[in-house]
């Protein structure tokens, strides 16, 4: 007996053991992947007409037998060939071959391969473990992309740049939200760099299209921009191929773990706020967390790599455009060319605030006097639009663990107002900042008793919302008003005599008279 006369008498024995359990027809094909109606078919036959039925398939002629030697012969020189590559060699070879479909040349294959025992053999291609590089001698660069979903329902699509240090794992991550171009991608490196505080020999890539323009057999040929930058910067490149795992499989690895740990289901808001998130996510996780193959954290086992990197120093910007200084308004906005450009709350500290402007391309970029990036707006072609950015309405200037602290003073009890704002935070962890300045805003229109009844309401009832804090300060505030004003309405009638008769004052109709005949003399 072959091995599939075997498979298909194992086949007929579960189905009709499945039926003698009470499983219906329908759920029996399901549970086997197979027709309904094979189910019916077997179900109605004898061992021994399941037997017949099995001699008479294997004796059937098969429409492609006068091809069995063909086939074989390509089988037993080429283990590994698949059904559809014996299909195209019969069509090249055959120019009689009947119309047959790719499935019937597939049930043809293989019934060459157990007929003639031809088992088919993958191609392997042997690997050796990878030694590991020595401290700060290669870090590697790759780019991906992700359609990150927004509060609008909506898809936006952003693209995103990583380096890792081979040796230790360190990662770094930086998002934008348009195609890297040559200026972009140094920008990206400079960041990467400053985040490691130093440089490797190496740096290994794909060959992109914003670092390089041909290969031209082997002779590696780069864009102006990043040929000037890795002169500067003096660190060896090495180009492979695309999706490399052999040459670059740790930054690889890094591209999946960002796409499916960091931004799976997570929700756009805006880059400023997403290249925040991403380097918490750094520190918390990807570099905190011990990694699969070397068992340690990459930030531990970074403290001994970044001795071996060549020292950082921030390029200065000979060769960039010069930055004008802005001054900034009141309300964090700047006036650039008849529109107005919000900043993040807090950057206005006084009528002498400026800030550093720069325009690349059609993108508007803000820094702060020491040139540190604050943000970026898309540049607009109308007049008198205020362009905003939503994040920017954060008071980012305080930690909040300080934001915490100044909430607590309000309170006498600062262990339930901590509690308070822990439960604020299991319930709202991204938007906890703007309850809290919520809070704090409401906070300081009232006095302590208030504040303490507030909140002895808000945790019995489960109010665990700024707005809802607010709205619930309100009312016991009026309540207080109210209260003073009604008693002093009613000292004041306590004290009015009873028995006093306001007897209003009467003129004396002579005094009239006398006025009217004057006025007539005078006449």
């Amino acid at each position: 007996m072959n091995k599939q006369d075997l498979n298909n008498w194992i086949m007929y024995h579960e189905i009709h053991r499945l039926n003698r359990l009470g499983f219906s027809k329908a759920r029996i094909a399901r549970f086997l992947v197979m027709d309904p109606r094979t189910v019916t078919r077997y179900l109605k036959m004898d061992e021994q007409e399941y037997e017949q039925s099995l001699l008479l398939s294997t004796s059937r002629q098969k429409v492609l037998d006068s091809y069995e030697a063909f086939v074989l012969e390509n089988l037993t020189q080429y283990p590994d060939t698949s059904a559809a590559q014996v299909h195209d060699w019969l069509k090249e070879h055959f120019d009689d071959l009947p119309q047959v479909t790719p499935r019937t040349v597939y049930n043809f294959v293989m019934f060459v391969r157990q007929k003639h025992n031809i088992p088919y053999v993958a191609p392997t291609r042997e690997f050796f473990p990878v030694e590991d590089l020595p401290y700060g001698k290669q870090a590697q660069v790759d780019f991906g992309q992700y359609n990150l979903r927004m509060s609008n329902g909506k898809r936006k699509k952003i693209y995103f740049f990583a380096m890792v240090l081979a040796r230790s794992r360190m990662k770094f991550t930086l998002f934008t939200d348009k195609p890297f171009t040559s200026e972009t991608v140094i920008t990206a490196h400079e960041k990467a760099l400053e985040f490691f505080g130093g440089i490797p020999l190496m740096i290994v890539y794909d060959l992109d299209r914003t670092m390089v323009v041909n290969e031209n057999l082997g002779e590696i040929i780069l864009t102006a921009a990043f040929k000037q930058y890795t002169k500067t910067r003096n660190f060896q490149l090495y180009f492979c191929r695309k999706s490399d795992p052999q040459s670059k499989g740790k930054v690889e690895n890094v591209i999946q773990y960002i796409k499916k740990n960091f931004l799976y289901n997570r929700v756009y808001h805006d880059i400023e706020t997403l290249n925040e998130e991403a380097l918490s996510w750094l520190d918390r996780t990807a570099n905190h967390l011990p990694h699969n193959y070397t068992k340690k954290p990459p930030k531990e086992a970074f403290l001994t790599e970044k001795e071996y990197l060549k020292p950082y120093i921030p390029l200065t910007r000979k060769n960039a455009p010069k930055m004008k200084k802005y001054t900034v308004r009141k309300n964090n906005e700047i006036a650039y060319k008849s529109n107005f450009y919000t900043l993040p709350q807090g950057t206005y500290q006084g009528p002498d605030t400026v800030v550093l402007v720069h325009r690349e391309e059609e993108k508007l970029c803000i820094y702060d006097l020491q040139e540190n990036f604050i943000c970026s707006h898309q540049i607009s072609h109308q007049k008198g639009k205020t362009i905003r950015n939503t994040h920017h309405k954060r008071d980012t200037s305080k930690s909040l663990k300080e934001m915490a602290g100044q909430v607590t003073e309000y309170f006498t009890d600062k262990k339930l107002a901590g509690d308070y704002i822990l439960q604020i935070k299991q319930k709202w962890p991204r938007y906890l900042r703007d309850h809290l300045q919520v809070i704090l805003k409401s906070l300081g229109k009232t006095d302590m008793d208030t504040a303490n009844k507030t909140l002895d309401f808000c945790l019995k009832n489960e109010i665990l919302h700024g707005r809802e804090f607010e709205q619930t300060l309100q009312v016991f505030m009026d309540e207080k008003v109210r209260e003073p004003i009604a008693e002093n309405q009613i000292k004041l009638l306590s004290t009015t005599p009873k028995n006093i008769d306001y007897a209003p004052q009467t003129s004396n109709i002579e005094d009239y008279e006398k006025i009217i005949n004057a006025k007539n003399v005078e006449k």
